[in-house]
């Protein structure tokens, strides 16, 4: 009892684990047993990736809904964002250590590195899109198409062409809870942000999603994968993923279809819930962000090339997004809900962030 009582003091209360008769304690104080069984092989293709002296670990908790997490292969940091405490947040690699980055910070949600290391943020607040200067100075990316106002871009990812590919599922303008309540000016959709001329192009819209929200490209980045959210508001909504082949030069998107569906058998009953953020790893496998179902299904989901769901990492929280980062690009950092989650995997991140 005293021990139960310190632990809640201290807000890292194990919460309980998926088909564990104990529950798991995150502070670490009482290390799991090797292998991790919260790291699940679905596929004996996915056993390659786990190691099996390595623990998922929660780095850091008290966060209100932990979304964008980008990696500074510069600073040796990870950033991410709590959207309605409205401040982006700092782990540093050397030591562990948790700081405040930025706040106010726009609401951002998604957060990447382009190929120089600048930051670019997508604001919910502002409903825009920024790029942080090596200066400090904050540029305007977009913040408009065809005159109107975008609904709060969410998510996003770099070219080698210097274009900005992103979403805007709206969500942000959706809701009072993050202060910024009001109504969707144009249609959900994909974009793209020209990075010589700085014109924007959407190039995904709703003929073929409804709220697009998580995005990342193959490792070869001849295709652009884009996780469908629209469930949450339209009923006709598929919870899967996307893939579309990039045309023109990589300047547009074709017609997509389905590459993975979020639908999961459990315990002998389908169960479907959405997929966030998504990144790839150099194979080409899809590591997802995933949720609103609960436990066994609600972390992460890895699906191989052909769409596959092979492995699963099983948090207590739902997981809004992932990226892979660290010296060697190996380990995997999970935002999920409240906190930040860790784990090495034997792979590397397909890209910068």
């Amino acid at each position: 009892m005293l021990k139960s009582t310190a632990a809640i003091a201290a807000g890292l209360l194990a919460l309980p684990r998926a088909d564990a008769e104990t529950p798991r304690d995150w502070s670490g104080k009482t290390p799991t047993r090797y292998p991790d069984p919260d790291i699940v092989v679905l596929d004996k293709r996915f056993a390659k990736y786990k190691i099996g002296n390595t623990p998922i670990q929660r780095l850091h908790t008290g966060m209100l809904w932990a979304e964008g997490p980008a990696w500074s292969g510069v600073g040796k940091y990870l950033l991410w964002s709590d959207i309605p405490n409205d401040l982006q947040l700092r782990w540093l690699d050397d030591d562990g250590h948790v700081s405040t980055f930025r706040k106010p910070a726009g609401n951002s949600n998604g957060n990447t590195f382009d190929f120089e290391g600048r930051q670019i943020s997508f604001e919910h607040g502002n409903r825009r899109v920024v790029r942080y200067e090596h200066s400090g100075k904050v540029t305007l990316l977009a913040d408009k198409f065809e005159g109107k106002r975008f609904n709060a871009p969410n998510d996003g990812a770099v070219h080698p062409d210097g274009s900005i590919w992103f979403t805007d599922p709206g969500y942000g303008s959706l809701m009072n809870y993050e202060g910024n309540k009001g109504e969707l000016e144009i249609d959900e959709a994909v974009y793209r942000i020209d990075g010589k001329t700085g014109k924007i192009d959407k190039l995904i819209g709703r003929d073929q999603m409804f709220k697009p929200n998580g995005l990342c490209f193959s490792p070869d980045y001849k295709k652009v994968y884009v996780a469908e959210t629209g469930a949450s508001h339209y009923e006709k909504a598929p919870k899967n993923i996307m893939v579309f082949d990039l045309t023109d030069d990589g300047k547009k998107a074709g017609k997509g279809k389905q590459y993975a569906s979020m639908e999961l058998e459990m315990k002998g009953e389908k169960k479907a819930g959405f997929a966030d953020g998504i990144r790839c790893d150099i194979d080409g496998n899809v590591w997802a962000g995933g949720g609103w179902v609960g436990d066994g299904y609600d972390g992460v989901h890895v699906f191989a090339p052909d769409g596959t769901r092979i492995g699963q990492i099983l948090l207590p929280e739902i997981c809004s997004n992932v990226c892979f980062g660290g010296v060697k690009r190996n380990r995997l950092f999970m935002t999920a809900s409240q906190s930040l989650y860790a784990v090495y995997v034997e792979t590397q991140g397909a890209h910068i962030t």
